[in-house]
């Protein structure tokens, strides 16, 4: 993995400081581009919302807000209050997840966010309850647990039994005790199958599911339009650097072809992302402490572990990652280093599961220097483990702030 030129420069800035260099750097740039780039790709209809889970940091919600997302795809009242502080209105708010609490609910209800995706009945049912009270009406999209997944896909969230939605198979009981509640306004579905989807074809194969579902649910239940389809994200970041990354393009003219093929032209088609619009923004920059060999194999301790960047170890993947070396003298002359070898990263945690990279092929690396994993603007700090142990957070330096 190559670095940016600013960023090695910025990396070797803080390692002046004095203090052990433990930090993010962010450079969102190129989550405006990419947001940019995909508005003028997509066909007619389709809305770009960011899903803020990825990152919610204030520089990239405000880039996201500059680029023009159509809003921001929340999961939390959390989450809702540090959109609206970025400047994003409750109307550009779609809320998805299980699990909604009542105040959570309350909040959406109050301040007319634009869509709450229902995950069951209960949650129906309170929705409806909230509305009476209140004197109003809530859109709302369905959530359902489709019986059809991607199998390549990192992550999957449909098909088997899945806390996500309701299962297709129970639609038949579900959707007409819906569409009973008068405080609910049925705008359509919202059918997330997978995340972390590389091949083009494997996501438009899953479109194509959402819509054949589409067309059962219509003919099915007279005056039902679902003119809202929400595909959730699913755009995969190819962190093995395999050269094969996600085609927007190809996925942008394929879903264009298949809404003529299924004339729903005129609809509104939702894309929830945030790992493929935040992973290229960011740089978990971590000091190499120690280096020592453990039985045969070189066993690299960082100022930084699971702590502040968990998702190699919970996903059990490397990240793409480089060296920057940094000269700094030996304090002994048999200390050891790296050279040309595959060896294990590491934090300071007092748990074997602290990993950052395992059997990764290092050409040279010192006591001293920065161990720098990219790919690493989404799902960093905040999916991780920030209080265990207690040690210091680590710096959020955002580029041009």
């Amino acid at each position: 993995m190559q670095i940016p030129s600013h960023i090695e420069e910025i990396i070797r800035q803080q390692s002046q400081s004095g203090q052990t260099l433990n930090a993010y750097i962010y450079d969102t740039a190129r989550l405006s581009k990419r947001t940019h780039c995909l508005k003028n790709m997509m066909p007619q209809g389709v809305e770009v919302f960011y899903a803020m889970k990825a990152n919610p940091h204030p520089a990239f919600l405000e880039a996201a807000l500059k680029a023009g997302v159509a809003g921001i795809e929340i999961a939390s009242l959390g989450e809702a209050a540090k959109a609206v502080n970025a400047g994003f209105t409750p109307e550009q708010l779609i809320y998805t997840g299980p699990g909604k609490s009542l105040e959570e609910l309350t909040w959406c209800v109050n301040n007319n966010i634009r869509t709450i995706h229902i995950e069951s009945l209960v949650e129906a049912h309170r929705i409806q309850n909230l509305c009476t009270k209140a004197g109003k009406t809530q859109d709302i999209l369905l959530r359902i647990n489709a019986n059809f997944d991607i199998h390549d896909a990192q992550t999957t969230f449909s098909g088997g039994s899945k806390k996500f939605g309701i299962d297709e198979e129970q639609l038949d009981v579900a959707l007409p005790q819906i569409l009973a509640l008068d405080k609910l306004n049925f705008r359509g579905l919202h059918v997330f199958a997978a995340s972390g989807v590389l091949k083009v074809d494997d996501l438009l194969h899953n479109c194509e599911l959402v819509f054949e579902l589409t067309k059962r649910i219509e003919s099915q239940y007279a005056g039902i339009t679902c003119d809202i389809i929400d595909f959730g994200g699913g755009f995969g970041v190819d962190y093995e650097e395999t050269g094969h990354d996600f085609d927007p393009q190809a996925y942008a003219d394929g879903l264009a072809a298949m809404i003529t093929t299924y004339h729903f032209e005129g609809r509104h088609f939702v894309l929830e992302l945030g790992r493929w619009m935040a992973a290229e923004c960011g740089w978990f920059c971590t000091e190499i402490i120690d280096i020592k060999t453990s039985r045969g194999k070189k066993q690299v301790i960082c100022a930084g572990g699971i702590n502040h960047f968990r998702r190699p170890a919970a996903l059990s993947i490397n990240h793409p990652m480089t060296i920057v070396n940094l000269g700094r003298d030996k304090l002994f002359e048999t200390q050891e280093s790296i050279h040309q070898e595959k060896v294990y990263f590491g934090g300071p945690l007092c748990t074997s599961a602290d990993k950052l990279a395992n059997d990764v092929f290092i050409e040279d690396a010192h006591i001293g220097d920065i161990a720098v994993f990219g790919l690493a603007g989404a799902y960093g700090l905040t999916m991780s483990n920030n209080d265990f142990l207690s040690h210091a957070r680590p710096k959020e330096i955002v580029v041009g702030a």
